[in-house]
């Protein structure tokens, strides 16, 4: 694990690289990944109005602040994400909001595509949903826990509507991109916060 995981971190880029590949593809008509559709270039379009909005105004609470202070071990969270997905333009900002308020996590993504191996041993539902926030131990590389696609409030929605309508349409996914606007990325921050402070906590409790 530890070398598809060092291969990855070879392979990844900060956030504001990781904007600029998916903006630099937008004349060309083009996505990310290996599946070049016209669907997928308009969203990654959408997306990228989204993340610059999202750049400007999400909002770090302070209790969130307070939390990641307390933590003592250095992390990196390796993000898997691409250019075309809906979740990911929601919540990669948010990630990355976090890891600028944080002294001790370091924020790295890595394309879906690109890192295949990688991807295989974060499956969810035996499928490739992204985003995908793995933390490791910055030191020694362990993968100490992993959170996604989703926030547990959107996943429920999701869930919801698959079983009353028996698929995931476009009604979903509008009635999704509506939940993470009223949720403002507060639970993004509170799922990756109490994950944090329970790692610490387990970790401390090891040495």
């Amino acid at each position: 694990m530890k070398t598809i995981i060092s291969k990855a971190l070879n392979l990844s880029y900060s956030y504001s690289d990781y904007r600029k590949i998916n903006i630099d593809l937008l004349p060309l008509g083009k996505a990310s990944g290996n599946t070049q559709l016209h669907d997928l270039a308009q969203f990654s379009a959408l997306n990228e109005t989204r993340m610059h909005r999202l750049d400007k105004t999400i909002v770090i609470s302070e209790n969130t602040i307070q939390k990641l202070s307390t933590l003592k071990n250095n992390y990196i969270w390796l993000v898997i994400a691409e250019g075309w997905c809906g979740d990911a333009a929601q919540i990669a900002p948010i990630i990355n909001k976090m890891d600028l308020v944080a002294n001790t996590i370091e924020m790295k993504i890595v394309f879906r595509d690109e890192n295949p191996d990688l991807m295989n041993l974060f499956l969810t539902n035996g499928t490739k949903a992204i985003p995908k926030l793995i933390v490791l131990d910055k030191k020694t590389l362990n993968v100490e826990a992993n959170w996604g696609p989703r926030p547990k409030g959107a996943l429920e929605l999701i869930a919801n509507y698959k079983e009353k309508h028996g698929e995931i349409d476009a009604n979903a996914k509008t009635e999704l991109q509506l939940w993470y606007l009223h949720d403002k990325g507060i639970s993004t921050q509170n799922e990756l916060t109490e994950l944090m402070v329970s790692i610490e906590s387990e970790l401390t409790f090891k040495m």
